[in-house]
């Protein structure tokens, strides 16, 4: 057989302010632990939202970027054009080039000149 000891508390003054003690202790614990999990679950939604907003102005960044270089391919093109353009300006204030270019295209030609057109075609058979 088992011997079964019992224990009776005391219920004195210092054993029941030592009972209070550790009751104040426990939920004193209990207490911190729901600050820290507030904070915790606090600084988690700041951390989180500061991400994403991280990453989509990442994201507008990005697209910014290739919006620009697009835009300075086309300002490379269009300064291209421009010199061209201004190159061909030079060029028709020439009489000379310009008498040519109606020769060419418009089929004009100087006094006692014939001029034959010849089809583009190549007559293979």
């Amino acid at each position: 057989m088992e011997e079964r000891k019992k224990v009776t508390k005391l219920h004195s003054k210092s054993a029941h302010q030592y009972d209070a003690y550790l009751e104040r202790q426990k939920r004193k614990k209990q207490r911190l632990t729901r600050r820290l999990v507030l904070y915790a679950i606090i600084v988690a939604v700041i951390v989180g939202s500061m991400s994403v907003y991280h990453f989509n102005q990442r994201a507008i960044k990005a697209e910014k970027m290739d919006e620009y270089e697009s835009l300075e391919q086309q300002l490379a093109d269009l300064k291209k054009e421009e010199s061209d353009l201004n190159h061909e300006i030079g060029l028709l204030q020439d009489e000379d080039y310009v008498l040519e270019i109606a020769r060419t295209n418009y089929f004009f030609s100087n006094e006692g000149e014939l001029i034959f057109k010849l089809p583009d075609e190549d007559p293979s058979y």
